[in-house]
């Protein structure tokens, strides 16, 4: 176990939680009970009051619950796995895992594109793009947040479809965009920003897993630039190689 750090801005607690995850939590099997508070304060040089607050944060994420008198014990949810391919999509990547999905607008906005955002979709510097903040839900239970850009030119009515429909793909079908493939999807790993752990009912050091991709329409024209970020304890990304070579 790597020492943890003091006087970094970062709370101790925090850091513990953090440490529970990735080298407490992968040793459990589904309902096996944690070691107790007096034993974690030992292992990671804190006192148990760190090691509570860092277990109640685990909690309320749903990773963790505590039974009185018993202990604290491994939930046992498995985590949903999201198919990223060729036609990368929420509702039909987790139909058979989750018995409801749904797509919510949190917000849109009509801006001039940032560079990187003008590059993606093929666009000048510049050019007026459409900005949509979404969230998607599996079972009620929050499971990525999203930005996406298009190109608002093309897509002037992508914000009032998206808010009717809740769905990336009934909104692009009714623009006239009746399919579309993933060109290229980048993937990583980092802490959650306070708006992510806000909106996906996250504790603070929780972990997302960042993805970037460009969908393009059957002519190869780009229709979205996007990034997700997926709560990694609720999600694993499956590259379906599958869904590559054989599409839907």
């Amino acid at each position: 176990m790597k020492a943890l750090q003091r006087r970094t801005g970062i709370a101790l607690w925090r850091q513990v939680a953090d440490e529970i995850r990735q080298t407490v939590i992968p040793g459990l099997a589904a309902n096996e009970r944690l070691p107790a508070e007096a034993e974690l304060a030992t292992r990671f040089g804190v006192n148990r009051h760190t090691v509570r607050s860092a277990i109640a944060a685990l909690e309320k994420e749903g990773i963790l619950r505590a039974e009185q008198g018993r202990g604290t014990f491994l939930n046992d949810r498995k985590r949903l796995r999201y198919p990223i391919g060729r036609r990368t999509r929420f509702s039909s990547g987790l139909e058979d895992q989750a018995r409801t999905r749904s797509g919510k607008l949190l917000s849109s906005e009509t801006m001039p594109a940032p560079p990187d955002v003008a590059t993606a979709l093929s666009l000048p510097a510049g050019a007026p793009v459409i900005q949509l903040s979404t969230l998607s839900a599996a079972d009620g239970v929050p499971i990525s947040a999203a930005t996406s850009w298009f190109d608002a030119g093309r897509f002037s009515e992508i914000a009032e479809l998206y808010a009717e429909t809740g769905s990336i793909t009934a909104s692009l079908a009714r623009l006239g965009v009746d399919d579309y493939t993933r060109k290229t999807t980048a993937v990583e790993a980092r802490h959650a920003s306070s708006e992510d752990l806000d909106r996906l009912a996250l504790s603070p050091g929780a972990i997302v897993l960042l993805t970037r991709g460009i969908d393009i329409d059957s002519d190869g024209r780009p229709v979205l630039y996007g990034e997700s970020r997926f709560a990694a304890d609720r999600v694993e990304l499956l590259i379906d190689n599958r869904a590559a070579e054989n599409p839907a």
